[in-house]
């Protein structure tokens, strides 16, 4: 019951946040690597050897199980095919302990793609993806990231509606150039 008031106050206090993007378009980015899980299997995930393969969706969220958070991660569960057809990766990054994505990555991330765990926050912090207002959770921030490690998308609002489209349509504009 505490963590539902916590999450609709979470919701209700960050409302009037505007949307806007914390690391801009172009920027390099660090390589990182962090506990996560896929379909309930823990395994240690690497920036760098995913960039390897192709462009990187990299998206942060609040909380694992919070309403905005599960209807997004079900919103990259069904798009997960279309980014892997365009060589890209998924992955979603929170506060939440592995234990609790282990759960998350079953039920609410179909199994389909990853997230990974930041308890204390230095992914988020580094990605400048931290929630003001509470800062004791990620912000709702979406970049695509180019295996050069630059930005070619960035974006962030706590609404969860285009997070997918544009993040797919950002990595089929980098898939025209880089076939």
């Amino acid at each position: 019951m505490k963590r539902i008031f916590a999450g609709v106050a979470l919701l209700v206090s960050v409302a009037a946040v505007p949307a806007h993007a914390t690391l801009a378009v172009g920027a390099t980015v660090a390589d990182f690597t962090a506990q996560a899980s896929l379909g309930g299997k823990e395994f240690t995930f690497s920036l760098a050897d995913a960039l390897k393969k192709g462009p990187v969706v990299l998206y942060f969220y609040p909380a694992a199980f919070t309403k905005g958070c599960t209807i997004e991660a079900h919103d990259f569960a069904e798009a997960t095919d279309k980014f892997a057809a365009l060589g890209a990766t998924v992955i979603g990054v929170s506060h939440d302990n592995v234990a609790t994505l282990d759960k998350f990555s079953v039920s609410e991330c179909r199994s389909k793609f990853a997230v990974a765990a930041d308890p204390d926050q230095k992914v988020i912090k580094a990605y400048d993806a931290v929630l003001a207002p509470h800062p004791e959770y990620a912000n709702r921030t979406s970049y695509v990231i180019a295996p050069d490690h630059k930005i070619l998308l960035s974006y962030t609002d706590l609404n969860p509606d285009k997070h997918v489209d544009l993040t797919l349509d950002a990595v089929k504009t980098w898939r025209a150039t880089h076939p």
